[in-house]
């Protein structure tokens, strides 16, 4: 790093000190911390959505993800069709309740009992996932960033692993507890812009130094099969049956891939809770069709690096780090480090600092994301639940208080994901959600679109759904026949082990369905008036089109446009 460089990024922390001050000036209500005031425009909310989503775990995943796998991942990075349904189907639902969390929506649409389960599960998920995996792939760059950083405390010498993981954590911390949501909104608007830059610069002279696109098709088309959109559900030359094949099968990719887009872009607190902020429904839309149009870019800037790298690594321009586990090498590259590599050196003094700001944008966004959110959801969902009579002043003090909690677990739980996570974080992130996933959809749109489905329905279907997805994580990461390193018998569990995540997710998908239909069937139907506004059926439509303007319809077409042609594009490139 040259002195330029720590230049770009002190000027970076200058102005998100300057953003944050700004907005940490009027906080004294829930509604101030937890959702800015209800007052935000589209263009911060769109930008948000999209920095918000865009974590260091996937620049780095990703990168990782392409030069392992190629396009593989592309299919959940094209998710830009699953935000157009949260501005156009999901938010008239969401901003007319005048809610402040998912949980909430749910008791609303059903009980107290469904919105305590989505609560507790959300906050876990949270805590051990994101959190952990959004701060293990950005220490993991400072690793190779900065080696040769060290500092002695408490008797301790730490390096820059460390540094990096515990610093970002703690001052993405500070400026989320002080600033509230309009911080994280107003700072992530800015760090969307560093993000979109400084990855294009990557692409840019990636693709210079290896030769062009034309070099890159060139190379890549010697690993054809491997790094296509599209995988044949059984591989050529296994003889392992359809069902265990985990090589992202195009069926599998079909079934899961819509499962975990609805749930994460349209039904979870940390996504959604930004379009609650907006001044109007109008505002909430557009934002979200916003925040798509910057959903469709991922795939060029963040996932054609990775293969970018992979073959400069084949050509000898780059040396990618090998895979090591264990003290043993179980792989050629670790494409975890494919993007820290391409960052040290292809980029020129000043622009690496950009690169690095934009990591740092990143890691902070979406760490300030999930600490605000998690912070709702206890605050909300849980504390004003039992203490019903706490002042507005008091349930902002206990959200700041909540935020410094989460902050630590997330910290103690960082040396627990450093021995766990031996690299493939995009991948392992994708498979612990496909299994938390498919029971919260099933509720969501089945909640919305039949009346008919019931309390009672929704609960034993969270908690069906939950129960099983949890089940099978636990068998799969002890139980196989394919890896020598877990227990081949009893067979049974083994083959529940080896059963492929996508099919997997599907198969919960369609559990979780099954028992909300048949448990509410088995009840009384909801009092309509209970539920009037919260089901499409009930929903007043005439008023939902007043608020849709020419530009929402434009924004529309341009992303689906965009979102078809990189399909068309990417399903044949390599031919």
């Amino acid at each position: 790093m040259h002195w330029l460089d720590w230049m770009v990024i002190g000027a970076y922390f200058a102005g998100l000190i300057g953003i944050v001050w700004w907005s940490s000036r009027k906080q004294d209500t829930s509604a101030d911390y937890f959702l800015a005031g209800r007052n935000i425009g589209w263009f911060a909310i769109g930008s948000s959505l999209f920095a918000s989503n865009i974590g260091s775990e996937h620049i780095v995943g990703l990168a990782g993800s392409g030069a392992s796998t190629g396009m593989a991942m592309a299919h959940w990075e094209m998710h830009a069709w699953v935000m157009l349904l949260l501005g156009w189907v999901f938010v008239p639902f969401y901003y007319r309740a005048t809610i402040f969390t998912m949980p909430e929506f749910l008791e609303r649409r059903f009980n107290s009992k469904v919105r305590w389960i989505l609560s507790v599960v959300s906050l876990v998920a949270y805590i051990f996932t994101k959190v952990s995996v959004t701060v293990y792939a950005g220490a993991l760059v400072f690793q190779v960033l900065l080696p040769e950083m060290q500092l002695t405390l408490f008797g301790h010498v730490w390096g820059p692993f460390w540094i990096g993981a515990f610093a970002t954590v703690i001052l993405t911390g500070i400026y989320t507890i002080f600033g509230g949501l309009r911080a994280v909104l107003y700072t992530d608007t800015a760090q969307a812009f560093i993000l979109l830059v400084g990855s294009f610069f990557i692409t840019f002279f990636g693709l210079k130094a290896l030769g062009g696109w034309g070099e890159l098709r060139a190379v890549c088309s010697d690993r054809a099969a491997e790094l296509a959109l599209w995988r044949p559900m059984v591989q050529a030359g296994s003889e392992l049956p359809w069902w265990k094949n985990g090589d992202f099968p195009w069926l599998g990719i079909v079934i899961a891939s819509p499962i975990i887009g609805i749930w994460y872009w349209c039904t979870d607190q940390y996504i959604v809770q930004r379009t609650l902020a907006a001044k109007n429904l109008t505002m909430a839309r557009r934002g979200a069709i916003w925040g798509a149009f910057l959903k469709v870019w991922p795939v060029l800037i963040f996932l054609v690096p990775g293969m970018i790298g992979w073959a400069l690594h084949q050509k000898g321009v780059l040396v990618i780090p090998a895979k090591v586990v264990n003290g043993e090498t179980v792989a050629a590259i670790d494409g975890d480090q494919v993007f820290a590599t391409m960052v040290m050196n292809l980029l020129p003094r000043g622009l690496r600092g950009l690169v690095v700001g934009g990591l740092l944008a990143a890691l902070m966004s979406s760490l300030s994301s999930l600490f605000n959110s998690c912070a709702s959801l206890f605050t909300v969902d849980i504390y004003e639940k039992i203490h019903p009579e706490a002042s507005e002043r008091h349930l902002v003090t206990v959200g700041r208080l909540a935020t410094g909690v989460i902050v630590l677990l997330g910290m103690a739980w960082i040396p627990v994901m450093y021995k766990v996570a031996g690299g493939g974080l995009y991948q392992y992130l994708q498979s612990v959600q496909g299994y938390l996933a498919p029971p919260i959809t099933a509720v969501f749109l089945l909640g919305l679109f039949w009346k008919r489905i019931n309390a009672q329905g929704a609960l034993w279907g969270l908690i069906c759904g939950f129960v099983l997805g949890m089940l099978k994580l636990t068998i799969q990461a002890n139980f196989s026949t394919m890896d020598p390193t877990k227990m081949a018998d009893p067979a049974l569990l083994s083959a529940i082990g080896d059963f492929n995540f996508l099919y997997a997710s599907g198969a919960l998908f369609v559990i979780s369905v099954a028992v909300i239909i048949a448990v509410s069937f088995l009840g009384k139907a909801q009092d309509e008036a209970s539920i009037a506004g919260l089901t499409y059926a009930s929903l007043n439509k005439k008023e939902v089109r007043e608020t849709i303007g020419r530009f929402d319809v434009i924004l529309t077409a341009a992303t689906m446009a965009l979102v078809l042609g990189m399909y068309l594009y990417f399903s044949f490139w390599l031919r």
